[in-house]
């Protein structure tokens, strides 16, 4: 499990569809999950470079499918979380490092960042609540049928790849796992829990 705060930029030093080589000044251990642009992925090779780490991961077909890493290239930048330890402070919110889909920047003006919402996810994505996006935990502060807007501090936007996207460029998406689990509750016909019961309890207006 991660939490949306990233830790380092990591340089990609080789990529194909397969596995992905990334030069970092995190200290990683072979075994350790790790996120690179949100997809939990696992060091199954890593060197120390002077005081640098070069790590190799595999990508599985279905992660190389879903996301944004088909889109990368050498000496492109990916952001990195390594996963939270247990007696550590969540201070993004719990992204799983499973990304739902790739989005679309649609404009980018100042700190504003707009991005497009599939009809599928648009349930999921609510103003004030947070989403995950190329691993960084953002808080939505618009959100509109088709698309929804984040205002990105400039600390967030210097320590992050976002400095180096554009309109145009596709980002990963990892929705809040809470409201998925919301829904397969509100689903069950046998639950106790429903629309009503969320009103009594002041979750929903």
């Amino acid at each position: 499990m991660f939490t949306g705060i990233i830790e380092d930029l990591g340089k990609i030093r080789e990529i194909s569809e397969k596995q992905i080589v990334i030069e970092t000044v995190l200290e990683v251990k072979l075994g350790d999950s790790v996120s690179v642009n949100g997809a939990c992925l696992t060091v199954k090779d890593v060197r120390q470079e002077n005081k640098k780490f070069v790590f190799s991961a595999d990508i599985s077909k279905e992660t190389y499918n879903r996301t944004n890493l088909r889109f990368l290239k050498q000496n492109n930048f990916v952001n990195l979380e390594r996963a939270m330890l247990t007696n550590g402070r969540l201070a993004g919110h719990f992204v799983l490092g499973h990304v739902d889909t790739i989005i679309k920047i649609l404009s980018i003006e100042t700190e504003l960042f707009v991005f497009e919402l599939p009809k599928e996810y648009k349930k999921y994505v609510v103003e004030k609540g947070s989403v995950a996006i190329d691993g960084i935990s953002l808080t939505v502060a618009k959100k509109y049928d088709d698309r929804f807007y984040v205002a990105v501090i400039p600390y967030t936007f210097e320590n992050t790849n976002l400095k180096y996207k554009k309109v145009g460029d596709y980002v990963n998406l990892e929705v809040d796992i809470l409201a998925k689990y919301i829904e397969i509750l509100l689903n069950q016909k046998e639950g106790k829990l429903s629309i009503e019961f969320l009103k009594q309890h002041g979750f929903i207006k």
